[in-house]
């Protein structure tokens, strides 16, 4: 860690100030209030939080990855981490037997280190912290040894959005690239599928914060991003996400804003139970959202092209 203009972000913070935000983190996480559930659960002595996850962050997966936004994959691939536990419990959730049923092995600060090293001696582009929310004291911890050790990866913090101001506030000046999922424009229905109360103000308070700190997306020559936001919405079937009102909250961040529109749904977990989410989209339906993103004067990682292919 040195001081001056380095890239990635971290590495222009001196060691003091880096220790600093671990302690700032490591004081919101013991009682738990480091993610808007702000549980209380005493996760420094083995409690377990509304997250499922105490003392130890619980990994999932690592490696590199191929299936994420171009900018991030580059030729070599985006270098996923995925944590277990999740401060959501969306009945939808495509991940769910890692963010749900929490299938991952306890880490300690000191191994996750050493994964992060593993992934860029994978020689992935970034290491992407999927699920990240709940488990920011554990990343920053481990990212502290693993620059020591040479590590020099960007950061991604992929996230469902649902993120506490003050911890994205300590986590300034570490994210190189934050990628928010924003799920639902209404509260009600987030409540209904995600189990949490409040999501639409936090979430889009969560993203101002996101975007007031690294600003539009950045792309080199070659094709990867470097710094900035990249947002993603997932349409959902019959219009439950709200897409026009999400639209328009990225729209009046930035016109440049960078949109990842997502047609992947499909009913998994307990969708089931839930006949108006029960099936996929219609191409139809991913139209609308992508005509509205045009009309908003969106022009970043929007599929236009999709307009021009699936037109009658």
């Amino acid at each position: 860690m040195r001081s001056g203009s380095s890239y990635p972000s971290y590495l222009n913070l001196g060691e003091e100030e880096f220790k600093a935000k671990i302690d700032a983190i490591r004081k919101l996480n013991n009682p738990c209030f480091s993610c808007p559930r702000a549980c209380g659960a005493r996760r420094e002595e083995g409690e377990i939080g509304k997250c499922g996850v105490g003392k130890y962050a619980l990994l999932s997966s690592y490696g590199p990855h191929f299936g994420e936004e171009s900018v991030l994959v580059g030729r070599y691939g985006s270098g996923t981490v995925f944590f277990a536990g999740c401060n959501l419990r969306c009945v939808f959730c495509q991940n769910y037997e890692i963010s749900q049923l929490r299938l991952g092995k306890e880490v300690k600060r000191e191994k996750l280190a050493e994964i992060f090293l593993k992934v860029q001696e994978m020689g992935c582009h970034n290491l992407n912290l999927v699920t990240p929310s709940h488990v920011v004291p554990h990343i920053l911890e481990s990212l502290f040894i693993a620059v020591k050790e040479g590590f020099r990866l960007p950061i991604v913090y992929n996230t469902s959005s649902y993120d506490s101001i003050k911890t994205l506030k300590i986590l300034a000046g570490i994210v190189d690239i934050y990628m928010p999922d924003i799920k639902y424009s209404s509260d009600e229905l987030a409540y209904k599928y995600s189990g949490v109360k409040n999501y639409t103000k936090v979430a889009f308070r969560a993203v101002k914060e996101m975007h007031r700190q690294v600003g539009d997306l950045k792309v080199n020559p070659s094709g990867l991003a470097t710094k900035g936001l990249l947002i993603r919405h997932l349409v959902l079937p019959n219009r439950i996400a709200g897409s026009k009102e999400v639209l328009k909250f990225i729209a009046s961040l930035s016109k440049d804003s960078y949109v990842n529109i997502m047609d992947q749904y499909y009913p998994t977990f307990k969708a089931d139970n839930f006949p108006e989410i029960g099936r996929r989209i219609t191409n139809d339906e991913y139209m609308e959202v992508v005509k509205i993103a045009k009309e908003l004067g969106l022009h970043r990682g929007i599929p236009f092209d999709y307009l021009i292919n699936h037109s009658v």
